[in-house]
């Protein structure tokens, strides 16, 4: 038995390309917005409840919309917290989060955890469109995919519209978008709105592909996606637009493929979260380690120069 299977690769990519999404979503509100959205946690879960609800009455299509619609509307009472109602960015987040834990129960019946087992997916779906091997192994990453790359090339278009510069405007300077008569507070709530709206995205695929919904699910996701976020923009820099987008879901596989290495090596779950903060922290000091390294080698570079003129000096006298 190899050390990473086939069957470990391609969960790998399944369930990193799903992580993706939430780590496009922070790539919205972090690095483009620059607000510090801790509502993701609870916006996960909630898009996780909304997807199950709806797969079991039978619409696994419409979870996902309206997965989607749920988390837009979760990104819409953050955006009023601090655009209307003056709270801070992190405490309207954290705000949000905990009123969201009620919501999520109340979406799924006050059960902590709901099965769809036996019940139609997105997933289901897609398999029996056709009975060969190579479908049946791989539909499920092939539908991942091309949702993937449909909300990159939908995201990329819309950052290159008029509201989509207004945006990025907004998280590089708001007071020159205040004074370009542009209204920060709209732009911010369609910022939110849109975040928010792939992390509902993420949580009905979730739900769909485990085929359960839990109200714990969305436990510790906003540091999954900012490790994904992180080291995407560590490996393909702060470059064009479309070539961050790449790069954060490159992050986020990249990732899941370490936390499968991790499971690999007999790495207690429990400590999986120790593991996402080490990564975080590692993927954050990565910039400076290198700019360090590179400091290093030159001040060795420019004494070993040194050197050698003194040696050469010496010679000559």
């Amino acid at each position: 038995m190899g050390f990473l299977t086939p069957e470990i690769i391609q969960t790998a990519l399944e369930v990193g390309l799903i992580y993706a999404l939430i780590a496009l979503s922070l790539f919205i509100s972090f690095s483009i917005l620059n607000i510090c959205d801790l509502s993701t946690d609870g916006c996960y879960t909630l898009g996780c409840a909304v997807g199950a609800i709806c797969t079991i009455a039978g619409h696994p299509v419409l979870g996902i919309f309206a997965a989607m619609l749920a988390g837009a509307c979760s990104g819409f009472v953050t955006a009023f917290l601090q655009t209307v109602l003056g709270v801070p960015s992190i405490l309207a987040g954290i705000i949000v989060n905990t009123g969201l834990y009620t919501i999520n129960l109340m979406v799924m019946g006050f059960s902590s955890n709901l099965s769809i087992f036996g019940t139609d997916t997105v997933f289901s779906l897609m398999g029996s469109l056709f009975s060969s091997p190579f479908w049946i192994t791989w539909n499920r990453l092939l539908l991942l995919l091309l949702i993937v790359a449909v909300i990159c090339v939908l995201l990329h278009l819309f950052l290159r519209t008029r509201l989509g510069l207004s945006i990025r405007a907004t998280g590089d300077s708001l007071p020159m978008v205040r004074a370009s008569s542009i209204n920060p507070a709209f732009t911010i709530t369609v910022g939110l709105c849109v975040s928010n709206s792939l992390t509902g995205l993420a949580g009905s695929l979730i739900a769909q592909y485990n085929k359960m919904s839990d109200i714990n699910l969305g436990t510790g996701m906003v540091t999954i996606a900012l490790a994904s976020l992180i080291i995407g923009e560590t490996l393909f820099g702060r470059g064009k637009m479309f070539v961050r987008i790449i790069g954060v879901v490159a992050g986020a596989v990249l990732y899941r493929f370490i936390m499968a290495v991790a499971l690999r090596l007999n790495v207690p779950t429990e400590a999986f979260k120790l593991v996402s903060a080490v990564i975080v922290a590692a993927a954050i000091a990565a910039p400076a380690a290198k700019n360090m390294i590179r400091f290093r080698m030159k001040v060795s570079a420019a004494r070993k120069r040194r050197r050698a003129e003194e040696k050469g000096g010496s010679g000559s006298c």
